[in-house]
């Protein structure tokens, strides 16, 4: 059974950092390719980083260009989303994906269950 578990949200002061980790299980890791997306109370799930499965290659969306930095562990199964500079508008319910191929569409095989992050001005 494959497993993707978000960790790493909660809350924090605009301006300030947050890294969420997404452990994956029942899985070949190194396989797949990882996204991450969020999705606010009102919006569409909006992506926001892939990485390609050696993590040779990452796609940002222009919203966390600059301020996001995706990586992965293939050793430990965990891929891991670096978020600076937050901003209220970055309040949402963060999600990590793995599929073979490293997309910007929601088209991801795999899904974790999410982790709040809630930013305070």
């Amino acid at each position: 059974q494959v497993q993707l578990v978000e960790s790493g949200g909660g809350s924090v002061q605009a301006g300030g950092s947050l890294r969420l980790s997404c452990a994956a299980s029942g899985l070949s890791f190194s396989d797949y390719a990882m996204g991450w997306f969020r999705q606010g109370p009102e919006n569409e799930r909006e992506f926001l980083a892939t990485i390609t499965q050696t993590g040779g290659a990452t796609t940002y969306a222009p919203s966390v260009q600059g301020r996001f930095i995706i990586s992965r562990d293939n050793a430990k199964n965990i891929g891991y989303l670096q978020m600076n500079g937050l901003d209220v508008e970055d309040t949402a319910v963060y999600y990590c994906a793995a599929d073979y191929r490293a997309r910007t569409s929601t088209d991801y095989a795999y899904w974790g269950q999410g982790t709040q992050v809630t930013v305070s001005s």
